[in-house]
């Protein structure tokens, strides 16, 4: 597995938390913010059922790949920054 460098975590979790912030304000919650129902559920709630679970599973993908198959314990992918 390719290990990845000091830099390249930290630009991944810039981009990951900046994708966050603009999932969470206004451009994205006016498109969702409307009258449809999605197997009777408010658009707008639907999106947040759906986008906020896929942002943590994207994190958490992220964060696994982070430590090798070698390591003999956990290393907190946060530790290293």
């Amino acid at each position: 597995m390719k290990r990845i460098n000091k830099e390249q975590l930290r630009d991944a979790w810039i981009l990951f938390f900046i994708l966050g912030i603009i999932m969470l304000n206004y451009p994205f919650l006016e498109i969702f913010n409307k009258t449809v129902q999605v197997m009777g559920i408010p658009l707008l709630v639907a999106y947040f059922f759906i986008g906020w679970p896929i942002s943590i599973l994207v994190i958490f993908f992220f964060s696994r790949s982070l430590t090798t198959k070698g390591d003999k314990k956990e290393k907190d992918p946060l530790e290293s920054l």
